[in-house]
């Protein structure tokens, strides 16, 4: 008998110590995030993609093709690098600095638009760096992610993913599963900064439709996106545009056809959708980092997904085990090729999908 009094005792008094460490280091408050199934067929065809600039790249997380076919991309050492489409070399191009560039975009005054994580949005012209917007309406912007510009340059609409954590700390973003980011719009005559839209679970990729009646931004951890009116009878009107995806929606391009490249991180498994579901089970695992690094690293696979204007899936594009491509974090199609961007990968992936080539 006191045995096993013994055995109970100290079952209650490890469960008390997890209960006391949870209680003192979780730094989540999580919603839940139901999820429904889907079912996938892997293809493996991103694993035909070529590496371009393998080696001399490092986190290329977005990618660009300008009319010319010259390739950007910027990466961990703060550097926007391109690459030159007459003869494939590349150059270091325009120093930003920091370790924290994400989505960009060329501006028409041939600037660059550039989110910076922890600075904000950023203007990269040939001599200087300028912070477009730090902050609105006196709250700080976190977590800028992504931007696209107006055709005519009179503004750019961008995203901040999180008002809670940063780039390192994104897991715990997904984790929580709050509505803490939002989309915002910067006003280039007047340089002022407003809110777009609130209460989005990290709002991340944006592109606007081929004639910029409506923009779409991507919700990574609702594994959807919205699409959001600026011309026309709905105008300000905000709608589901393609729901329960098969991961997180990332970066999305407007491809040639007005049909969009959305980029899908492998963040779901039947273990991780089971664990959605518990708030109590997410407040757990968010105590112990070394848990949260193996979860972290899980999703090693990369997905891309062509969606047409009206929302509908045209078609995936896999490599499920991340041989080639791991974790896609932008697709972007120029002249019968997709061009995948990595913050995994030290390369940029090119992938023929012209009609005749056989893929």
């Amino acid at each position: 008998m006191r045995r096993w009094f013994s055995v109970v005792a100290a079952v209650v008094a490890a469960l008390l110590a997890v209960a006391a460490h949870v209680s003192l280091y979780s730094p989540i408050s999580p919603l839940p995030l139901p999820v429904s199934p889907f079912t996938f067929t892997p293809n493996n065809l991103l694993q035909r993609a070529e590496k371009l600039g393998e080696g001399r790249l490092e986190g290329p997380e977005d990618v660009y093709v300008d009319g010319d076919g010259t390739l950007y991309t910027a990466t961990r050492d703060g550097w926007i690098k391109r690459m030159h489409a007459a003869n494939g070399s590349w150059e270091d191009w325009r120093l930003v600095g920091g370790s924290s560039l994400l989505g960009f975009t060329l501006s028409v005054s041939g600037d660059v638009l550039i989110c910076d994580a922890d600075k904000g949005l950023l203007k990269v012209g040939k001599e200087d760096v300028v912070i477009l917007a730090s902050e609105v309406n006196g709250s700080k912007i976190r977590f800028a992610d992504d931007v696209i510009e107006v055709s005519d340059g009179s503004g750019a609409y961008f995203s901040d993913a999180s008002s809670r954590f940063g780039l390192h700390e994104w897991f715990l973003d997904l984790l929580e599963a709050r509505p803490n980011g939002r989309l915002l719009k910067f006003d280039a005559s007047t340089k002022e900064t407003t809110v777009v839209l609130a209460d989005l679970v990290f709002p991340n990729g944006v592109a606007l439709s081929s004639d910029q009646d409506f923009l779409v931004v991507c919700e990574t951890w609702r594994f959807r996106c919205l699409k959001h009116w600026l011309k026309g009878k709905k105008t300000g009107e905000t709608e589901v545009f393609i729901d329960n995806l098969p991961g997180g929606p990332d970066n999305i391009k407007l491809a040639p056809d007005g049909s969009f490249w959305i980029a899908v991180l492998q963040l779901r498994s039947k273990g991780m959708d089971l664990l959605h579901r518990s708030p109590t089970a997410k407040t757990v695992v968010a105590a112990f980092p070394k848990v949260v690094k193996a979860l972290q690293a899980m999703g090693r696979g990369a997905m891309v997904v062509n969606v047409g204007s009206d929302g509908k899936i045209r078609r995936m594009l896999d490599d499920s085990d991340g041989k080639v491509m791991s974790f896609v974090t932008s697709a972007m199609e120029f002249q019968g090729y997709l061009y995948l961007g990595s913050l995994h990968s030290n390369f940029v992936g090119k992938l023929n999908i012209r009609s005749d080539h056989p893929l």
